[in-house]
């Protein structure tokens, strides 16, 4: 009985290393995108942060006012304050909404963590604003309460929808309104004592 033998002309280390390389090259395409993954991970990580530090300085405001309800107008004001405010210094020492307010912008400003002489506590560009939205009236059967807005804007890392929020919108200083963040919170002085 006659056999034949095939003889290949190829080595099978020749598969096994375009094997290899394949392997490398995906490889390499998943670990850049892991470095993107991490990227966008780390800018969610800082958006969040800032998110939270003005959640507490808006908090700080809303309990200022509500714990000052009889002075509630006199909180009110037309300035932006925060980053850009040329606040007293020092603050004044008498308690109220002049010293609040100063005292707001100052930690808007981040001088509550400092490296250095630099002040890190807050976000980026950060300034408030408070709005009145309905005066008070104690008028015999109308009784309205005061409404108060109080904002806090910063400067945001990634383009997004530009907040309906209207402080620090006219300063044009976060590169564009979809850089700008803001949150805001409403404040209700209630008159318990009309009728």
């Amino acid at each position: 009985m006659l056999t034949f033998r095939h003889k290949t002309s190829q080595s099978p280390y020749g598969a096994t290393m375009i094997e290899v390389l394949i392997t490398i090259v995906i490889l390499a395409f998943g670990l850049l995108g892991l470095v993107g993954l991490q990227a966008k991970v780390q800018l969610a990580e800082v958006e969040s942060y800032q998110r939270a530090q003005a959640v507490v300085l808006l908090n700080d405001m809303v309990d200022r006012i509500n714990a000052n309800t009889g002075t509630a107008d006199t909180y009110v004001s037309a300035s932006v304050f925060g980053t850009g405010f040329t606040d007293a210094s020092p603050c004044p020492t008498a308690v109220g909404p002049a010293r609040d307010q100063c005292e707001w912008s100052v930690a808007l400003k981040g001088a509550a963590e400092l490296q250095g002489t630099t002040k890190l506590g807050a976000m980026s560009g950060a300034r408030g604003c408070i709005e009145r939205l309905q005066a008070p009236n104690t008028g015999v059967g109308v009784c309205t309460p005061g409404i108060y807005l109080v904002t806090v804007a910063w400067q945001g890392l990634n383009p997004t929808v530009g907040p309906s929020a209207t402080c620090a919108q006219t300063l044009n200083v976060y590169g564009g309104d979809t850089y700008r963040r803001a949150i805001s919170a409403r404040v209700v002085i209630g008159l318990p004592g009309c009728t």
